[in-house]
């Protein structure tokens, strides 16, 4: 059996300049509104994954720097912290004390000689001391986490 839905009664309602509008115009006026709504969102949401993605570059930029421009030794470097982190100077593991670009646990922010910071310039130099020391370089790094899942 189907159900057929009938439309709104048609009642006047009243409008500023004292016209009538049948109340079948609301639900199309809230739906303008509503669409209207979610464009502003998707207009700022946009906005904001550009300006996510902008940092993301200014730090892989900066590590490149960092690296004397070794392409082979930057594209190790983002395919190991794009894993860990996605460059993303915020992320925080929920169930360690992981934290930041290189998703450092405490102890080994520690042995960087940087203090733990949420200023991801920072975390970059300190992911690169850690990966030197311990890797020699980024590719070492990212060798290793290819085969262990963790640096």
């Amino acid at each position: 059996m189907s159900h057929v839905l009938s439309p709104e009664p048609q009642v006047d309602l009243r409008v500023a300049d004292g016209t009538a509008r049948p109340r079948a115009v609301r639900p199309a006026l809230h739906r303008v509104a509503a669409v209207l709504a979610l464009c502003v969102a998707f207009a700022f949401a946009g906005q904001s994954v550009a300006q996510a993605a902008s940092g993301v570059q200014a730090y892989q930029s900066y590590a490149l720097g960092k690296l004397g421009g070794n392409t082979a030794q930057s594209s190790c470097l983002n395919q190991l912290w794009q894993k860990e982190s996605g460059w993303n100077p915020k992320a925080q593991n929920p169930s360690s004390t992981a934290y930041g670009i290189p998703q450092f646990l405490n102890s080994t922010w520690a042995s960087t000689g940087i203090a733990k910071t949420s200023d991801p310039y920072r975390q970059i130099d300190a992911g690169l001391i850690y990966i030197k020391k311990r890797y020699g370089t980024p590719c070492g790094a990212w060798a290793f986490w290819q085969s262990h899942k963790w640096y």
